[in-house]
């Protein structure tokens, strides 16, 4: 063990832990439940999308995995990213605290197909965690005393997070009384692209764009290419959310996916020119899985292309594979991959922060267990391959067994995150260049 510099923290604030630890917990619990609840419908997959348990692991995965992540994240990267103090820690738990109750009720709601009062006070709920969160990020910016394009980002993002769930929430209050002109089947590619593409899309890149230099300890930054990418996915979306509610313009979804395409195209392109600047030549497993993420978004993109050009056969394997790919591929690989990257120092500043320069003390990366990461990584990776397999193939041993792996994969996950929560502060007697006997 050795001392290590503590990164930078611009404009940062101490804070507290149990405002950010319980959702990175909860994420870790969802993680492994998704995957519980992927083993037991299986066969689901080679149906239609619109079925009650796909709902609920949709669900679980986009709020319960994702989004709780991310909140949690964000809340301790606000200093950093938006260079102002987190406004509320109040507001901060009064979001997981609604989201945490409000999340079960959902998943549970679609699962079951049960779309009365229960889903509807979960959506209500999470709709209102989504209003204190946006609420404590805008009372943040605005006492930012620098233009910063990554606040932009953020904002904007948590904007479409607000416009997905309320979305959201209509289409399940559309289901027992007459609120739209048409059933909410036909909304519902609409809502899932304003929270993929508006809410997780744009607040990765707006994230991933600070965060990642910083990690490689890249001086590289271009705001000018970030405007652009800004652009053309917000425009993107908005052409094709106009797409698929104005049956007239149905010809003419592919230029939607040229622009957002355009717009992850130009963020590989920033992330290669930081990769390429990088002062540290070394490269952790974590920041090699976030960046391989970056580009796991074509993915995802090519196969909805294929969906809307090719012909009907096939078309309901290829848009379940889909949203596989969203949320079990390019959204998870991300957050194994960052999760080790930010909770450690989390947990590390707290523990021995003060005590930077002054005594020995671990680095974050000695926090969790690189060899439990490592095989959880593979683990997972040979289990989303092997149940895309399946969805692409329809054989059942590629959807059952590859779903046991991800299984254990979470279970380690979930083991890690633990280790590195509950981490005891390890304490030594020497200062810095004492020598041992």
């Amino acid at each position: 063990m050795k001392t290590a510099a503590t990164p930078s923290r611009a404009g940062s604030q101490e804070v507290s832990l149990d405002v950010v630890l319980p959702f990175y917990l909860y994420a870790a619990i969802f993680l492994l439940l998704s995957c519980v609840m992927l083993i037991f419908s299986t066969q689901s997959f080679r149906g239609h999308h619109f079925q009650p348990d796909l709902l609920g692991i949709t669900h679980a995965m986009a709020l319960g995995w994702g989004t709780m992540m991310i909140l949690g994240a964000s809340y301790q990267l606000i200093p950093v990213l938006v260079e102002s103090r987190l406004r509320s820690f109040w507001l901060a738990r009064g979001s997981f605290l609604l989201a945490a109750i409000g999340i079960p009720f959902l998943v549970y709601g679609f699962y079951s197909f049960h779309l009365g009062w229960v889903s509807q006070v979960g959506a209500v709920a999470i709709n209102l965690a989504v209003i204190l969160y946006i609420s404590n990020l805008a009372w943040s910016v605005a006492q930012s005393k620098s233009d910063n394009i990554h606040a932009i980002f953020m904002l904007t993002a948590s904007c479409w997070l607000l416009v997905t769930t309320l979305l959201g929430l209509v289409l399940l209050l559309n289901f027992t009384m007459d609120l739209l002109p048409q059933d909410s089947l036909h909304y519902l590619s609409t809502h899932a692209h304003s929270g993929i593409v508006g809410w997780f899309l744009l607040l990765v890149i707006g994230v991933g764009s600070r965060l990642i230099p910083m990690f490689l300890i890249s001086k590289y930054t271009n705001d000018g290419l970030l405007w652009g990418v800004y652009l053309l996915v917000n425009v993107g979306l908005l052409w094709l959310m106009a797409v698929e509610l104005n049956p007239s313009l149905s010809g003419w979804q592919g230029l939607s996916l040229l622009f957002i395409g355009g717009g992850i195209v130009l963020f590989s392109v920033y992330t290669s020119q930081a990769y390429k600047k990088r002062i540290r030549r070394k490269i952790d497993a974590p920041i090699k899985l976030s960046l391989a993420s970056v580009v796991m978004f074509l993915i995802p993109l090519v196969i909805i292309g294929v969906v809307i050009a090719g012909p009907e056969v096939a078309r309901q394997e290829l848009v379940n594979a889909y949203g596989f790919c969203v949320f079990f591929g390019w959204l998870t690989a991300l957050i194994l991959g960052m999760t080790f990257k930010t909770l450690p120092f989390i947990v590390w500043s707290k523990a021995y922060g003060h005590r930077s320069g002054k005594q020995r003390h671990p680095d974050p990366k000695d926090l969790f267990d690189h060899r439990v990461y490592r095989y959880s990584m593979w683990l997972y990776i040979i289990g989303f391959v092997g149940f895309l397999s399946g969805i692409l193939t329809g054989i059942d041993v590629l959807l059952t067994y590859p779903a046991a792996l991800m299984i254990l994969s979470a279970l380690l996950y979930v083991w890690n995150v633990l280790k590195v929560v509950f981490h005891k502060t390890i304490k030594y007697d020497k200062p810095i260049g004492t020598q041992s006997r």
